[in-house]
């Protein structure tokens, strides 16, 4: 399939805030592409900048192998269906369906010569037949045919969601672009239209681009699935890719629930965890090199501790039924007791020893994000250095302005539940439970993002203070020609 939209190495800031970074996908003729991730990811502005209501900062949009970065909303053959549908309230169904229609100017036969010789293609209006023809065959199509004389506010938050996507299929789009449209509906009307947006895309045959932060809409209903996060895509692939095979420690803990320890690969298709050794199937790693390992749940299997099949003991913390399985919370046995999560048809009870079974396929093994914080930062004085616009004390005894690299452990950072109680602020903006810690991104006002490991529980977007011990900073001089 051809490729319908081709987005290159799109920037879009705010301001001096970034929001979406270098930023390349395309997109084929007839998929079904949703935009995935957390709020503030940039799946928005990008679908915005798509649509023509957002300029890039830098980079190019392409549609059809044409430029349309500068080109304006009206004249980009593609519609927008928004999460609060914008329907016009003083107008009915059939008149919202056709306000588009009655504006739009169409070719009026074949282009003639002009006085001078230049062909020219008159241009004309929708005739009243032929706006009635197209808005019924738009109710047909979203099975509101005997509701178009209704007013708009008569109708239930699905109809309405209907008729907003009437309107916009009615003026024929190539590409149909949703923001989060289901995200005002119940749980049950949400399903319903999941279902309903798959079959009209099948039935239509036309390039649906789907913006939402719903994981399971995501693997219900899409061709591929873009995973994003602060402004930059994860991962691209298709559901069942990027279920079984998440690129990071990110998209695993986002899309579906996953158990992410902390390892060390010994060698290949063998990894370290709190000192057992396990069979995995991954190659290519540094010997002895951290990794994040991921364990879907549904991949445990509970055996007993005797059994030859055991890899690991765990003593059981909750068992609770759910329907199709029971989920189970358990405390492994090692250097290091990790707390996991088994989804299986074995019953257990609290206090229970039991064995863990897990295919080698089962192991996703990950490089980390990161291994150390790194920051530039700058003397202030001797035994002060300052970065990240605070000043902390230091045990160096280096000149006032010499320009230096900051090093920081991730369990060498300490957050305070009050921001006043720390050096400088930041904003938790990912919190990732790895067994016996918790893993946090925290965001500083100049947008440097620490990696922190810490055993509280804090929520994403809570403010805290950050300390760091002085004897922890590991100062190097850098050198400016490196900038």
């Amino acid at each position: 399939m051809e490729n319908i939209i081709e987005i290159k190495n799109v920037n879009k800031s705010y301001g001096d805030k970034p929001v979406v970074k270098n930023l390349s996908l395309n997109i084929k003729k007839g998929e079904f592409v949703t935009l995935l991730g957390p709020s503030g990811c940039g799946k928005t502005t990008t679908l915005r900048m798509i649509a023509g209501f957002e300029q890039p900062t830098s980079g190019h949009i392409y549609f059809n192998g044409k430029d349309i970065t500068e080109l304006p909303p009206h004249k980009r053959n593609l519609n927008t269906v928004f999460q609060k549908y914008a329907l016009f309230p003083h107008l009915t169904v059939f008149g919202n369906i056709a306000f588009g229609l009655k504006l739009k100017l169409i070719p009026d036969g074949e282009p003639k010569p002009n006085k001078k010789g230049e062909m020219v293609q008159k241009m004309r209006k929708y005739t009243k037949a032929e706006i009635t023809d197209k808005v019924n065959a738009a109710l047909k199509m979203v099975d509101l045919e005997d509701y178009g004389h209704r007013q708009v506010s008569s109708l239930s938050g699905g109809q309405q969601q209907r008729v907003a996507i009437a309107r916009a299929l009615v003026n024929e789009p190539e590409v149909l672009l949703l923001d989060e449209p289901l995200g005002a509906l119940d749980l049950k009307m949400r399903k319903d239209m999941q279902i309903e947006l798959m079959q009209m895309h099948k039935k239509l045959g036309i390039t649906f681009v789907y913006v939402t932060h719903d994981q399971e809409e995501a693997l219900t209903m899409s061709d591929k699935i873009i995973v994003m996060k602060d402004g930059v895509i994860q991962q691209i692939g298709t559901a069942q890719k990027i279920y079984d095979e998440p690129a990071n420690a990110f998209v695993a803990d986002f899309i579906g629930e996953s158990n992410i320890l902390s390892g060390t690969m010994v060698a290949d298709c063998c990894v370290n965890i709190s000192g057992h050794k396990y069979e995995c199937v991954d190659k290519g790693f540094k010997r002895n090199e951290p990794v994040d390992v991921i364990i879907r749940p549904e991949d445990i299997r509970i055996v007993d501790a005797d059994d030859e099949k055991c890899l690991t003991e765990a003593e059981v913390l909750t068992c609770v039924f759910k329907g199709d399985h029971y989920q189970v919370t358990a405390l492994t046995f090692g250097d290091e007791r990790n707390e996991i999560i088994i989804h299986d048809n074995v019953e257990v009870k609290v206090g229970d020893k039991i064995g863990l079974f897990i295919k080698p396929f089962d192991f996703h093994i990950m490089h980390k994000a990161r291994l150390i914080n790194k920051v530039e930062g700058e003397m202030y004085d001797k035994g002060i250095v300052e970065f990240c616009n605070g000043r902390f004390e230091c045990t160096s005894d280096l000149p006032e302005g010499t320009p230096v690299t900051v090093s920081i452990d991730f369990d060498d950072v300490e957050l305070t539940d009050d921001e006043e109680d720390g050096i400088i602020g930041a904003t938790i903006i990912s919190a990732i439970y790895k067994g016996s810690y918790w893993q946090y991104i925290v965001r500083t006002e100049d947008y440097y993002d620490f990696f922190v490991d810490n055993d509280y529980e804090w929520s994403i977007g809570d403010r805290v203070g950050i300390k760091i011990a002085p004897d922890k900073l590991i100062l190097e001089v850098r050198n400016e020609t490196q900038e």
